[in-house]
């Protein structure tokens, strides 16, 4: 049925979409009757917003697998505030399942949320994501894109159970599987646990990096205020994803978009977050990857130096003992900041056209055990520290909040394995040297050299150790490891050694000394015989890769300028023609 008076032009008006459907000729003929032949009127789209909901929804995705339903609600939000939703699927990036890591994919999630938003007529998006690497590869793209866009957190799935004892995924996961190698548990306790641990949809319930990544989006200014804590299968949540719709089409109004909102104010707060919340080291990373899409030359040391002064007050599975539903019951992150407040940019803005402090302001936090007070922290240690000496002049990664408070200053003789295939193959071998002082070292597990930096940071402990009682060592690595995890894993060894790093010169039996409060990690080896050692290092070639991998061993930056593209970094791009 055509409403449209003959010889009827319609105005292109102020929004992008416009220039695909608001103007009189022959290719937004065929635009407008493409949108008809899929059953919408003009009075659905004529003058109003188009509004991307990019969906990481798959079914190999459990961390989303309520997605398929969330995406009604926001729908219905974009609808009640005038705008027009279209659906857009994206990468799920299901950590779980795919290999060898989705840290090799996250790129390529920004690539496709970038590209998603520049060929199609969009005004804005709403951003679904949660399960780990699908955060910061969402945001990148939408930074670099710079429409008006609000983020949508997955939110955690419920707490776990196993004989009456509450499991957190990913941290029980690793405590459960040790008890089972070292005999103390058998193969039905084993499949129980299996169970029990992973109950509802929603990602990891732990302070994993999920958890972590979406607490920063949320103070970075990209979610609605409070809308990280809320479990995934609270009646809340649905709520939460229809304002997210409204929200989004207030934006575009407003023309809020991601360059007025990741600035350094915001970089800042969201750091404080990640440590207030004893977050997932994988958090350095992505934050250092999503400033960087905006210009802002963020390094590590930014955490190392807020470390000193933020106190660790979320306790929260892997460094407390509480899970993620009752950080939401306990106030959930608005309470924790304001209790921060003296610590944060307030001032910052944020996706609703307020500031952080006034998101925050009057929030309280309901259950201290939970939320700590700042003069009863979690831990007095810092939640992050950044190494440097001879084995990573570019610096390395450790967790000192959730390692063996007995290691923070050690020696021992290094056992080196230069791929994870050996380190399984060797490490339960009777004939393996290692005991309680040896520091177990990957190389070969880096961005390149991985490829994509899987998570082997937390090595497996070997079989005849972990039935003396033995449940940590030293653990050195160019990998990361997964949020959930703990122990003395020192993790992101820059550069890696497949691009020539000095631990691929590192040799068995040579001694290490890690000393963690004064941030040193090196060989004890001569001088000169090191500096000959450097000499004869070589980058790996890989001349046998095809497609995507070969791109993105070509082009991905290291950890400490945060895994990016080399040709990613800053907002913009051309626009589409449309002819």
């Amino acid at each position: 049925m055509d409403t449209c008076a003959e010889g009827e032009l319609r105005s292109p008006g102020e929004l992008r979409s416009a220039r695909w459907l608001g103007r009189r000729d022959l290719k937004t003929f065929g635009h407008l009757s493409r949108l008809k032949q899929m059953g919408y009127a003009e009075e659905d789209f004529e003058g109003r917003p188009v509004i991307a909901v990019v969906n990481t929804w798959s079914d190999i995705n459990p961390c989303h697998t309520h997605f398929r339903e969330r995406v009604q609600d926001v729908k219905r939000g974009v609808l009640q505030a005038g705008g027009f939703p279209l659906e857009l699927p994206a990468l799920a990036l299901a950590e779980n399942f795919q290999k060898p890591s989705t840290m090799m994919y996250r790129n390529l999630l920004a690539m496709e949320t970038e590209e998603l938003l520049r060929s199609y007529p969009v005004d804005g998006v709403v951003l679904m994501g949660g399960c780990d690497k699908t955060t910061p590869g969402l945001l990148m793209g939408a930074a670099s894109m710079d429409l008006p866009a609000v983020f949508l957190p997955a939110g955690p799935m419920m707490r776990g159970c196993w004989r009456g004892q509450t499991l957190g995924s990913g941290s029980d996961a690793w405590k459960h599987w040790d008890e089972y190698r070292a005999g103390n548990i058998g193969e039905c306790e084993l499949k129980a646990v299996e169970g029990g641990i992973a109950r509802t949809p929603g990602h990891c319930m732990t302070m994993g990096t999920a958890s972590t990544m979406t607490a920063v989006a949320e103070a970075m200014g990209f979610s609605l205020p409070g809308a990280s804590s809320i479990p995934a299968v609270m009646a809340e949540h649905g709520r939460m994803a229809a304002a997210c719709g409204r929200t989004v089409v207030t934006a575009v109004a407003a023309g809020r978009r991601p360059s007025a909102i990741l600035g350094a104010d915001s970089v800042h707060n969201g750091v404080v977050t990640a440590l207030a919340l004893g977050g997932s080291t994988n958090a350095v990373i992505h934050v250092i990857a999503m400033a960087r899409r905006v210009g802002i030359p963020v390094g590590a040391e930014v955490f190392e130096e807020l470390a000193e002064r933020v106190p660790l007050l979320a306790d929260v599975r892997p460094a407390g003992t509480h899970l993620m539903e009752d950080f939401y019951d306990a106030g959930g992150l608005p309470a924790l900041l304001e209790s921060l407040r003296d610590l944060l940019r307030p001032d910052a803005p944020t996706v609703n056209g307020r500031t952080l402090g006034e998101n925050i302001a009057g929030a309280r936090v309901h259950l201290p055990a939970v939320i700590r007070p700042r003069e009863e922290p979690v831990s007095t240690v810092p939640a992050l520290r950044v190494l440097r000496g001879n084995l990573c002049p570019d610096g390395a990664l450790i967790k000192p909040s959730a390692m063996d408070p007995g290691k923070m200053r050690h020696t021992g003789r290094a056992l080196v394995f230069d791929d994870y295939t050996e380190l399984k193959r060797s490490i339960d071998d009777p004939a393996t040297e290692v005991d309680e002082d040896t520091v177990l070292v990957l190389r070969g597990a880096g961005p390149v050299g991985g490829p994509g930096m899987p998570e082997w940071g937390m090595l497996p402990l070997p079989k005849r150790l972990l039935e003396k009682g033995v449940r940590d060592l030293v653990r050195i690595s160019d990998a990361r490891m997964s949020g959930t995890s703990y122990g003395t894993c020192v993790l992101h060894v820059a550069p890696e050694s497949a691009v020539g790093g000095p631990l691929a010169a590192l040799r068995t039996r040579d001694l290490v000394d890690l000393d963690v409060r004064a941030g040193t990690l090196d060989a004890r080896v001569p001088a000169e015989e090191w500096e000959g050692r450097l000499a004869e290092v070589r980058a790996k070639r890989f001349d046998g890769d095809r497609g995507y991998l070969r791109l993105y061993r070509a082009h991905v930056g290291q950890a400490d300028a945060g895994c990016d593209f080399d040709f990613l970094a800053g907002v913009g791009g051309p626009e589409p023609e449309i002819h």
